[in-house]
C-alpha cells in the first residue's frame, strides 16, 4: 500500500478518540519516519514499510492514551516541547498564562520569578525566552517533571536562566526578593471523574484537594507572606468566586480574572 493509502486504512480506526483521525494517522506516520509534512506531501504515492509499527502505536492511540505521550512532544506557544508520560500534558489555554505574565516582567528590570510546579517547564521556558534578564527558581514536587524541564530547558538554551529545585510548594524556595509567582497547579477536585484520556495523565498534577482550590489557597498565602508583588495563576473554570473571596484576605492593589479561549474563567492576575 501507499502511504495514502494506509492513512486511508487507519483513520477509521481513531474516529471515536478524535475529531481528526485522519490527521492523527499522519502525525503518527511522520512520528515513525521522522519526517515533516512536505515530506509526506511529495511522497504520498509511494510504497508505504513501515505499516507494522504504525498499526501498532494506532491502537494504542486507539484506546484513548494521549498523542503527545506517544510521539513525546507537544506544542506551546509555537514551539515544539519534548513530553514524557508521568508529567502534565501542555495545554493551550495555558498560553494565555505566559502571555499575562509576560505583559508584567517586561516592565521589570532584573526579574526574579518562582514557578510552583513546573511540569514540562513551558511556562519557566518561554518566560526565560520572552524576557532577557530574568531569573527563575521553578520547583517541582515530581523528579519526572523537574528532569524533563530542564531537558526543555537546554533544548531551548535557556538552562543559565532557570534553577530547578525538588519542592512541596514554597517549601525549598531561598527567601530571597522575588518579584513574581506564576503557577499552573492542580486545580480539579478530588472526586471529579477525568475524561479517559486524562486518566493517564500524573493525579498529583490534576487533582487539587477536596474543592480543587486547596494548593492555589495556599500559593496565594504564601505568595502574600514572602511580600511577592505579582501573583499569576491558572484555576479552575468554576472557582472565581471561592478565589475572590479569599484573596481579598490579602488586601491585594489590584485583582484581575481572565478567560481562556473556549470562554470559561480561567486564571488571574493579583498584584500585591
Amino acid at each position: 500500500m501507499t502511504y495514502e493509502q494506509t492513512i486511508k486504512k487507519y483513520a477509521p480506526l481513531l474516529k471515536d478518540v478524535t475529531h481528526i483521525p485522519q490527521k492523527e494517522v499522519e502525525i503518527l506516520l511522520l512520528f515513525v519516519l521522522d519526517k515533516n509534512p512536505i515530506w509526506l506531501h511529495l511522497n504520498y504515492k509511494k510504497e508505504c514499510e513501515c505499516e507494522d509499527i504504525l498499526a501498532k502505536l494506532v491502537k494504542k492511540r486507539a484506546t484513548d492514551f494521549p498523542l503527545e505521550y506517544i510521539t513525546k512532544r507537544a506544542s506551546f506557544y509555537g514551539e515544539s516541547f519534548e513530553v514524557r508520560e508521568n508529567v502534565l500534558i501542555p495545554r493551550p489555554e495555558t498560553e494565555i498564562l505566559v502571555e499575562k505574565a509576560e505583559a508584567i516582567l517586561k516592565d521589570i528590570s532584573n526579574s526574579k520569578v518562582v514557578e510552583i510546579g513546573v511540569g514540562t517547564g513551558i511556562i519557566s521556558v518561554m518566560l526565560a525566552k520572552l524576557i532577557p534578564d530574568i531569573k527563575i527558581i521553578a520547583v517541582d514536587i515530581n523528579d519526572h517533571a523537574l528532569a524533563l524541564a530542564s531537558l526543555n530547558a537546554k533544548k531551548f538554551g535557556v538552562e543559565d536562566k532557570i534553577t530547578f529545585i525538588k519542592s512541596d510548594l514554597f517549601t525549598n524556595v531561598p527567601n530571597i526578593k522575588i518579584d513574581m509567582c506564576i503557577s499552573n497547579p492542580p486545580y480539579i477536585e478530588n472526586s471529579f471523574k477525568l475524561p479517559k484520556n486524562v486518566t493517564f495523565e500524573p493525579s498529583n498534577a490534576l487533582f487539587g484537594g477536596v474543592k480543587g482550590d486547596e494548593l492555589l489557597k495556599n500559593i496565594i498565602k504564601e505568595t502574600s507572606k514572602r511580600e511577592i508583588r505579582f501573583l499569576c495563576c491558572e484555576m479552575g473554570f468554576d472557582q472565581k468566586n471561592s478565589l475572590s473571596g479569599y484573596l481579598k484576605n490579602f488586601n491585594p492593589k489590584k485583582v484581575e480574572f481572565y478567560k481562556d479561549y473556549e470562554n470559561l474563567d480561567r486564571g488571574f492576575v493579583a498584584w500585591f
